[in-house]
């Protein structure tokens, strides 16, 4: 459970750079198809930078609480145009309540059906889209970039959100300086153009990343009554892959140590691993790794299972 700030100053340093980095490209190539390597390029990026803030929001890199506050102002609204503060509420409810269709905002029935009986109640869009889910999956994650950019706007409306004015100050500031940067460089065919793919890789991005975590696992409901531990690492899923996945995953690829400890910084996630697996075995809790590529198969199959109603309602 150390801090680790020798970690986190080389991480944020690299991410900033690279952050910087993209947008003196941008600037540098000017009016040229050649842009869209350079939206690709800053979707990864800001994908990083969403890694970082989903850190600071569990106070993984400052102690104090402001210091994070303001690391995650910075870096989630300004630096990529989502709110930290709405993300970070969301994210809370989840850690309480991982995959409970009633309570993780995560699993709740928007556009996608996760489970038989979500699928059942479903009408309008989430049942045309749950018959053919899986699908559809990786080609509806191209949308949440802009999914998470309108949420946050639409936070801004909540009286509960803190730090309102701040969140929508840093919020408009980024969106008019992103749109202003786009309009001003590029020609307005190329300026769309560098926002479609841009905001569609970055949303794939972060789906998948987030995707391995949980989809496809259990999901309890109010009868099921789970302690902590059992409710944590049966509804979690690690992913094996080594340092390149642990980059690319932004550590979560150990989600079943970070449920349990989502205060342990990044790094230390993988050496708090075999005690947990131990533990789990010991208590003959079954504890869940696969590959990458194995876990979007897992979550795929999950989603084509739950939509099987749906479309035996349709023939």
């Amino acid at each position: 459970m150390d801090r680790r700030p020798g970690y986190y100053a080389l991480r944020l340093g690299l991410v900033g750079a690279l952050y910087a980095a993209g947008w003196v490209a941008f600037f540098a190539i000017g009016d040229s198809w050649y842009q869209l390597l350079v939206a690709v390029f800053l979707a990864v990026v800001f994908a990083q930078v969403a890694l970082v803030a989903h850190d600071l929001a569990h106070r993984q890199v400052f102690r104090a609480r402001r210091a994070a506050e303001i690391a995650g102002l910075v870096a989630g609204n300004l630096g990529i145009g989502m709110s930290y503060g709405w993300w970070m509420d969301k994210h809370t409810r989840h850690h309480a309540n991982p995959n409970h269709a009633d309570h993780d905002p995560d699993v709740a029935p928007d556009v996608l059906v996760w489970s038989v009986e979500q699928a059942d109640a479903s009408r309008g869009l989430p049942r045309f889209v749950g018959a053919r889910q899986a699908y559809l999956f990786f080609p509806l994650l191209t949308l949440e970039g802009f999914n998470l950019h309108v949420a946050s706007f639409r936070a801004l409306l909540r009286p509960s959100l803190r730090r309102r004015g701040a969140e929508a100050g840093l919020l408009g500031a980024h969106v008019v300086a992103y749109l202003t940067a786009l309009f001003t460089v590029l020609p307005p065919g190329t300026a769309v153009a560098f926002l479609l793919v841009h905001q569609a890789v970055f949303g794939l991005y972060l789906g998948c990343t987030f995707a391995p975590n949980h989809k496809g696992m259990p999901m309890p409901t109010d009868e099921d009554e789970l302690d902590f531990l059992r409710r944590q690492v049966l509804t979690s899923r690690n992913v094996r892959g080594g340092w390149v996945v642990d980059t690319v995953l932004g550590g979560l690829n150990y989600q079943i140590e970070h449920h349990l400890f989502p205060g342990m910084p990044t790094p230390n996630l993988r050496r708090a691993q075999p005690i947990v697996r131990r533990y789990c075995e010991e208590l003959e809790i079954p504890y869940l790794e696969c590959g990458l590529f194995a876990s979007y198969g897992q979550a795929l199959r999950h989603l084509h299972e739950v939509g099987a109603p749906i479309r035996a309602a349709g023939r």
